[in-house]
């Protein structure tokens, strides 16, 4: 089987090297076409609204699900190690591939990394929410620190950037595209469960991502990689043996949580 998948420097990575690399990649959007997500989505729900106590009860509900398998999958979606990505969409995607086989698949999600940033960074700190483990009691997948308490829920840039992941490889694999959209869905409901996001952030972050890809069909170099990306994937799923041992992955992407 082909090495599994891996993004390189793609924007699944947030921190670290990997971002920094990504970051020194020029956006595909200029300022002008680059759309206001402050402006677009629905602001993030307030206290005494309909939408902030039931982000409350899906918190409170989701902490059943801890010590599940679906509690150690969204543990696993919150590591953007290489070990973790390499199966995260080969199930989905029907195919393992890697860099340096696809390197316009890579060189075009890392290139995306600052557009999603951009509208990410401005909705967060724009929203300012609290993560829901701050407003009600309960555990939480992943430990929590000091650094990370200070950082803001709406929207969830996880659900974001696995969303855009999810709507350009179901673009350029479009027979796979309903298996792809539903691990991409999961992966942002895995935030939920694991107890760092609310759900209407989660919801947030697929909205955002279709923002932005939108936008990033006005680029000609964007088309341009996204049709290089297609053709290298076509290539790659041509001689590719599929991926075996998915029937358990599938079974929690299919779940229904709340």
């Amino acid at each position: 089987m082909r090495k599994a998948l891996l993004l390189g420097v793609g924007f699944l990575f947030i921190g670290g090297a990997a971002l920094a690399d990504a970051q020194k990649q020029p956006p595909y959007l200029d300022p002008a076409a680059m759309p206001d997500t402050t402006l677009i989505l629905p602001h993030a729900p307030v206290k005494g609204t309909a939408r902030y106590e039931a982000d409350r009860k899906i918190f409170l509900r989701t902490r059943k699900l801890k010590g599940s398998a679906r509690w150690a999958m969204a543990q696993n979606d919150n590591d953007y190690s290489d070990a973790a990505l390499s199966k995260d969409f080969t199930c989905a995607l029907g195919v393992a591939i890697n860099p340096q086989d696809e390197p316009h698949l890579s060189q075009l999600v890392s290139r995306m990394t600052p557009d999603l940033l951009k509208a990410m960074r401005d909705a967060k700190d724009f929203n300012k929410r609290k993560r829901p483990f701050l407003i009600d009691k309960g555990a939480t997948c992943i430990p929590v620190t000091p650094d990370f308490t200070k950082s803001y829920d709406y929207p969830s840039g996880h659900a974001t950037f696995s969303w855009s992941l999810g709507l350009i490889l179901a673009e350029i694999a479009p027979d796979r595209a309903t298996p792809i959209l539903a691990r991409a869905r999961a992966y942002g409901e895995s935030r939920v469960v694991c107890g760092v996001h609310n759900a209407s952030a989660v919801d947030a972050g697929r909205t955002e991502a279709s923002i932005v890809i939108a936008a990033l069909h006005s680029s000609a170099e964007f088309r341009a990689d996204v049709d290089a990306a297609r053709s290298e994937l076509a290539a790659a799923r041509a001689k590719a043996i599929p991926p075996t041992g998915c029937d358990a992955e599938n079974a929690l992407v299919a779940q229904s949580l709340y």
